[in-house]
């Protein structure tokens, strides 16, 4: 609880990998260890302001989650291991549908980002309570190029204007159910759960982030959490845990 908010977290894990190449879900893929989802739970495992974790996961992958995730590591804040959609926003609705009734701030977190901050956890929750959405995002460091057809470049955004959204994004439960319920009737579908919430005509709060906090997605991205955990002073290991369909 955070001052009397029931804080929920929804872990979003299950992603086809398509783009790491890899025969399992990235997320079970293992690093110091440790699967990467296993790494991303025990982060809000350890914030005391979270009151409950839903992971999302495939369906064929649920027992294998709740077996060597869940139970090998101990979280015993996950509460509930529900099915994934056919896109990343179904995946979040049946997260969101299973939540606890007591629940009134929602966090919205990639499972392949193992490095958020705790510290960007207690930022989001309380940019939730605050302004009733926020994401946890950085200002991009590259010069942006919007481009048309045949590659040829459009504009030139000013740098300064633009942010690179991360997650957890977080929002009052009302208001994220509120921008799922219009997503729905509206057959939208978003690029992320602030897009959502944007719609509805609300502003969204953006909060600095860690540019440590990235998502896990191709093989390059292991080699720059390689980089991270060396940087921290840990033994870096990687190989795939063996996954057999139940």
């Amino acid at each position: 609880m955070y001052k009397n908010h029931y804080v929920s977290v929804i872990i979003a894990a299950a992603g086809m990998s398509n783009r790491m190449g890899s025969k399992i879900n990235k997320q079970f893929i293992s690093i110091d260890n440790k699967p990467i989802l296993a790494h991303t739970i025990e982060k809000f495992e350890r914030c005391r302001y979270v009151d409950e974790i839903i992971v999302v996961a495939r369906e064929d992958e649920i027992d294998y989650c709740r077996k060597e995730i869940v139970r090998r590591f101990k979280f015993n804040k996950v509460t509930k291991i529900v099915r994934g959609g056919k896109e990343r926003q179904d995946s979040a609705y049946n997260g969101i549908l299973a939540l606890n009734e007591r629940s009134n701030i929602v966090l919205s977190h990639d499972g392949a980002r193992p490095f958020v901050k705790i510290k960007s956890i207690v930022d989001g929750i309380e940019g939730a309570i605050k302004y009733g959405a926020c994401v946890i995002g950085v200002p991009v460091k590259d010069t942006i190029k919007v481009v048309k057809d045949h590659n040829n470049i459009d504009i030139t955004p000013k740098r300064d204007l633009l942010w690179a959204a991360q997650t957890p994004q977080c929002f009052k439960k009302e208001i994220i159910m509120e921008g799922y319920r219009k997503a729905i009737n509206d057959n939208f579908m978003g690029t992320d759960d602030s897009s959502l919430v944007e719609r509805l005509g609300m502003e969204v709060k953006m909060i600095m982030g860690s540019y440590e906090n990235i998502k896990i997605t191709t093989p390059e991205d292991l080699i720059i959490a390689e980089s991270i955990l060396k940087d921290k002073g840990t033994i870096f290991r990687r190989k795939e845990f063996v996954f057999q369909s139940r």
